[in-house]
């Protein structure tokens, strides 16, 4: 045998001799690794595929009580949203929470509407931004459905100069107010309104033409 055949040998040795010293020592180790990575990549896969198949059920539900809402058929409607307010998946409860209380305003029932969004604006588990709408929703009512103060508990913050929700909560306040005799109050808010132009257009147009009513009513200057 060569030195260079000695020497190769030799080395193969070593070789083999490291590697069972390392599966010895790591072998179990990465038996186990590889095994929860394995479990690991099933189990969220399977999450995945099972929240996406709640999400999926929970929009076909949504949709299908939408379209009971949009038939007039109330009562079914707001038992299928009910439903989703329990079981719904996602922003889904959220959802069905909101327009089960747009489906009570159809109904006429107007006091529980009030009373759906005021429990969503008062639940602080759900962004601001939503809760700020559902304010603005129940503010709305209120102009026929209350008074100025019921208004302006819920939607006089609402029209501060930076709030993205100025425009629509200054009009509820300017309507109420209207209605409750405080033109100088109402005139002001629609002036606001009609000379900012960040409104849109259509908020604009709408209190230009409230403005001009008041003043033309000879009770405000």
């Amino acid at each position: 045998m060569s030195d260079e055949g000695f020497f190769r040998e030799v080395n193969d040795e070593i070789r083999q001799d490291r590697a069972k010293m390392l599966w010895s020592r790591f072998g179990p180790a990465a038996i186990v690794i590889a095994v929860v990575v394995v479990i690991g990549t099933g189990a969220f896969v399977a999450w995945e595929y099972w929240t996406e198949s709640r999400a999926n059920a929970s929009g076909d539900d949504f949709s299908q009580a939408l379209t009971l809402a949009n038939s007039g058929k109330n009562d079914e409607a707001l038992a299928a949203f009910d439903a989703l307010q329990k079981d719904g998946y996602g922003a889904y409860p959220l959802l069905a929470r909101l327009r089960a209380a747009t489906v009570l305003v159809q109904k006429g029932d107007f006091t529980g509407a009030v009373a759906d969004f005021d429990a969503v604006a008062t639940d602080t588990s759900i962004p601001d931004s939503i809760r700020d709408m559902a304010r603005l929703r129940a503010g709305y009512l209120l102009v026929d459905h209350g008074s100025y103060a019921d208004v302006a508990s819920r939607v006089e913050a609402l029209a501060a100069d930076t709030n993205p929700l100025r425009h629509s909560a200054r009009e509820a306040l300017g309507l109420a107010a209207w209605k409750d005799g405080k033109n100088e109050d109402a005139l002001k808010l629609f002036d606001q309104i009609s000379s900012d132009d960040a409104a849109p257009r259509a908020a604009r147009e709408r209190a230009t033409l409230m403005a001009e009513l008041i003043r033309g009513s000879g009770v405000a200057s």
